[in-house]
């Protein structure tokens, strides 16, 4: 089926290319374009997401370097840099937005695992940073002489799929990220401290939905009364009660369930606030712990993904560029799936990254060639299937 097909046309075939061109009439995407039009465009943003390209001029050059190719690679007849540019900039940045979202569902409903501990859905909210040029990236003003954005992520532990997006700048406090969140009934929040604003948390319990966060060191709390705490597994007390200071029990009126954690590996003491009275301490302890990947995740796009270096100075392209990173990774989450390999995101990155210009069947690509020599490879074939 894929013969004599390169692989980064192979790889466009996952891409349901009917729902991205619904968007783009949505939004009137490809009005009075003849020749580069928004599909070209993503392909494009997608190629250089995945060779892991600097700047713009950087991808460009490569491009060019393969015009002869560039119909069968589906990024029209020819790609320059000001085409390319001016679509960043002009061109409405939801189309790309709601086609990552639309990519996000497909990935979660192949990832989806019933095997946790847990049962439910259970996500974890947090935001990373930014830093940006202030005086390239005006708009994104964050201290008197440094710009950043912010991108708030709630992130499903269950599939390791970014569920919701959020892009702002980097004034925005975290807090204000949670009110851009639907909150699914039964299912489970985990937040940092950062987040204990006690209106907000109360919403997610109005939303009949579980929250687990950290507490801050000044909680005021008056314990009504105790459950048994298994101390030779971690757990210090196990308390329900109410807020005492006139505010957060003003926002927050109904009981709250302290459970207090003693972590051996990292020999760190934590306090946690639940709206859930019916799982175990050692649970919440758990739940808490499944946070630390939504961290795991910022740093692995940023280290393997364009979302730091841009390649548009204004805030359109910037968001077109984080959300056609978001679709490369939910790209490789779905080939993955779909050709039951057992292989991480990285590795695959990585052998596709260096492959994009090849012939061979991806499936083949994929399942037969030796990971452990992933490196190398990225070495001897970066020269020959790029420039």
């Amino acid at each position: 089926m894929n013969q004599g097909k390169y692989v980064f046309a192979q790889l466009a075939e996952f891409l349901p290319q009917r729902v991205f061109d619904g968007i783009v009439r949505k939004y009137d995407g490809d009005k009075y374009v003849k020749h580069f039009s928004c599909w070209n465009q993503l392909l494009c943003m997608l190629f250089g997401q995945l060779t892991n390209r600097d700047s713009l001029r950087d991808l460009v050059i490569t491009l060019e370097a393969h015009s002869s190719k560039s119909y069968h690679l589906g990024l029209g007849k020819s790609v320059t840099r000001s085409n390319l540019a001016k679509a960043n900039e002009s061109r409405n940045s939801r189309i790309f937005e709601e086609f990552a979202y639309h990519l996000i569902g497909i990935a979660r409903d192949k990832r989806a695992n019933e095997d946790f501990e847990i049962k439910g859905k259970i996500y974890a909210f947090d935001s990373t940073t930014i830093d940006l040029c202030l005086s390239v990236f005006w708009w994104a003003r964050f201290r008197k002489n440094k710009g950043g954005i912010k991108v708030h992520t709630l992130f499903d532990i269950t599939t390791q799929i970014p569920a919701f997006i959020h892009i702002t700048t980097a004034l925005v406090n975290d807090v204000n990220g949670m009110d851009h969140l639907n909150y699914e009934e039964a299912a489970y929040y985990i937040f940092d401290r950062g987040y204990v604003d006690f209106g907000r948390l109360y919403d997610i319990t109005k939303r009949k939905a579980f929250f687990v966060v950290r507490a801050r060191s000044d909680l005021r709390y008056r314990r009504m009364y105790s459950r048994k705490a298994d101390r030779s597994a971690g757990v210090l007390w196990d308390q329900i009660g109410k807020l005492v200071s006139f505010y957060p029990l003003k926002n927050y009126p109904e009981k709250l369930r302290r459970v207090k954690y003693y972590d051996q590996e990292s020999k760190t003491t934590f306090v946690f606030l639940t709206n859930n009275m019916e799982i175990t301490a050692l649970q919440v302890a758990l739940l808490y712990r499944k946070r630390w990947q939504i961290e795991l995740f910022f740093k692995w796009i940023k280290q393997h993904l364009k979302i730091k270096s841009f390649w548009g100075t204004s805030e359109n392209a910037v968001r077109i560029q984080i959300y056609s990173a978001i679709t490369a990774y939910c790209l490789v989450a779905i080939v993955a799936e779909t050709l039951k390999t057992s292989r991480t995101t990285y590795e695959i990155l990585q052998v596709i990254g260096v492959s994009l210009l090849d012939k061979t069947p991806i499936n083949e690509l994929l399942t037969k060639i030796d990971y452990k020599d992933v490196k190398e490879l990225n070495c001897k074939q970066l020269s020959l299937s790029l420039f």
